[in-house]
């Protein structure tokens, strides 16, 4: 598992502005993009920020049975006697969604995981704001709630920061039953983040399906407490479980220590294969990276922001 080599000195206090003015002139200079191909014949990521309908050829495929016979290249049919479609790259609004885990869990470490997730939840919407995208927020434990949904232009900003410093830790994680509904309602393609510390006792694969199957871009930031990588645990200790209240009754040792660490390694690196396997982009972090760091660094790595 890899590690943030950076460490926070001095952890922002859960009162502090979830973006400051420094910051956010530097995601100013920033946009959000999207590697899929999503509706029409060949609808991709923005060609500039610069909005509209201009369409610009991108290149041929076979004609199949169904398909609308206005895109046919006559030409070309006339040079060799077969139908290929003309596929075009459109520039169109970017649909952005955040889905953050709000469960019990999240309510650890220093800062929270909960508040590391806000303030980059908050990063991502300022940045489709910016740049007119259409931006949706959610937040999930048990279920979905109602979040804010298809905000765009940087004067609703202050929707985004009342909706997240309203947010608190509450029920046990159910990421699958929030993913159903989330997919059940989302009608737009785009680009989806999810934040979340992923400790949900029905695991990941069945909801991370759900946003497969809406053809969606899937970003999935993976974040941990520095005291779950690195615990720094020792003698006889009664172990209670954040969201269930499942209790375990554990003498840390050494060697105890080291089959948690692996046990650990093996989830993320597993967890990190399954996504790139169905090309979902996976990033793993602590709370102990700075999250600006995360986003102007990581997530440009990772294709996110340019």
């Amino acid at each position: 598992m890899t590690q943030p080599a950076t460490t926070l000195e001095h952890p922002p206090a859960e009162s502090d502005p979830l973006l400051d003015p420094l910051f956010m002139a530097k995601l100013e200079q920033l946009e959000l993009v999207s590697r899929r191909v999503f509706v029409g014949q060949m609808k991709g990521e923005r060609r500039s920020k610069r909005k509209g309908s201009s369409v610009e050829f991108a290149e041929h495929r076979n004609y199949a049975s169904g398909d609308d016979l206005r895109h046919i290249d006559w030409n070309v049919y006339g040079r060799l006697d077969r139908l290929f479609l003309k596929l075009f790259l459109e520039e169109e609004d970017l649909h952005v969604h955040t889905l953050i885990d709000v469960s019990r869990s999240m309510d650890f470490g220093t800062p929270t995981k909960l508040r590391y997730a806000k303030q980059v939840a908050a990063a991502l919407a300022f940045i489709g704001l910016v740049n007119h995208d259409r931006v949706q927020l959610d937040a999930y434990s048990t279920r979905l709630d109602q979040g804010i949904h298809g905000i765009r232009g940087r004067s609703q900003m202050w929707r985004i920061v009342r909706y997240l410093e309203a947010l608190e830790p509450s029920g046990s994680s159910d990421f699958t039953a929030a993913a159903r509904q989330f997919a059940l309602r989302t009608t737009r393609k785009g680009v989806v983040v999810v934040v979340s510390d992923l400790l949900d006792k029905n695991g990941y694969q069945e909801a991370l399906r759900y946003l497969l199957a809406k053809n969606l871009d899937i970003f999935l930031i993976h974040i941990l407490a520095q005291e779950e990588v690195k615990p720094d645990l020792t003698g006889d200790l009664k172990l209670i479980d954040a969201e269930d209240g499942d209790i375990a009754d554990v003498t840390m040792s050494a060697g105890l220590l080291k089959r948690y660490e692996e046990t650990l390694n093996a989830f993320v690196g597993g967890c990190k294969a399954w996504c790139m396997a169905r090309g979902i982009t996976y990033i793993f972090t602590t709370n102990q990276n700075p999250f600006d760091r995360l986003i102007l660094s990581y997530l440009r790595d990772r294709g996110l922001v340019r």
